[in-house]
């Protein structure tokens, strides 16, 4: 049974997008089967996994509409090691189209559930806002990963998330947790970043991953090309950060079960 994860975080610019595609890359070059799911109507991950938003027959749009199934809409993206269900542009007509329609917020779980058993990892991109596409997301995962800078706002935001899954666990989804907070774009001679990451690993314990991924300019050029970090260049030091990121992944969900 695959282990279905959120990539959130409803502060923008957190590095949320780059976590998802690296992780998923840094999985399948562990040997894992991935799927990444795009729920962003902006649709870079999906350009970020080497997929052509703009050519795509069907998308996550369609799936959420029930007009095809994942196992038509995904693309294998052979660079990356795994399976891509994409987005653009249509899917932000997916929120009004949503409001209407019956089990709107569990679309995406049941679509899921029909390929559960052919990868031992899905992981969903969420837009920054706690919109109904992100709330698909939410149902439907087992878990959620939180990329984070260690910055004072960025603290703010995780409180606003955290209350967010909490609702959702309690009324929606009640197998949803935080897996684990990702410490990302982290550079150590900045002392209100080390100030912070010792005050998120005071609060919430084992809660924080480990890994840590640093500021590191090749991750930043990776998108440009197409490709996550990890595919690019794989002797960066932000992509090794993301294969040990996605070892620390694997032994934490086998703990798990």
């Amino acid at each position: 049974m695959a282990r279905i994860f959120c990539i959130a975080n409803q502060k923008g610019g957190v590095g949320k997008t780059t976590t998802t595609v690296n992780l998923a890359a840094g999985l399948a070059k562990v040997g894992q089967r991935v799927l990444m799911i795009d729920l962003d109507p902006q649709g870079n991950a999906t350009m970020g996994s080497g997929v052509d938003k703009r050519k795509l027959e069907y998308t996550i749009y369609d799936v959420l509409l029930e007009s095809a199934g994942i196992a038509e809409a995904r693309v294998r993206s052979e660079k990356c090691g795994y399976d891509v269900l994409g987005a653009n542009r249509e899917l932000a007509g997916a929120e009004v189209e949503l409001v209407d329609v019956e089990r709107r917020e569990k679309r995406l779980k049941q679509a899921i559930a029909a390929v559960d058993a052919e990868y031992d990892f899905v992981l969903v991109d969420c837009p920054p806002s706690l919109s109904l596409l992100t709330l698909n997301g939410l149902c439907a995962a087992h878990g959620v990963i939180v990329p984070m800078q260690c910055e004072y706002f960025a603290l703010e935001g995780l409180s606003d998330l955290v209350n967010t899954i909490k609702q959702v666990h309690a009324n929606l989804n009640k197998d949803l947790q935080i897996i684990g907070l990702l410490r990302v774009m982290f550079d150590p001679r900045i002392t209100l970043q080390q100030q912070v990451s010792e005050q998120l690993k005071a609060h919430f314990g084992e809660k924080v991953f480990n890994t840590v991924i640093p500021r590191n300019v090749r991750l930043a050029e990776a998108p440009s090309y197409g490709l996550p970090g990890v595919v690019f260049d794989p002797a960066a030091r932000g992509s090794q950060a993301f294969v040990e990121f996605a070892k620390e992944m694997v032994d934490r969900i086998s703990d798990m079960r």
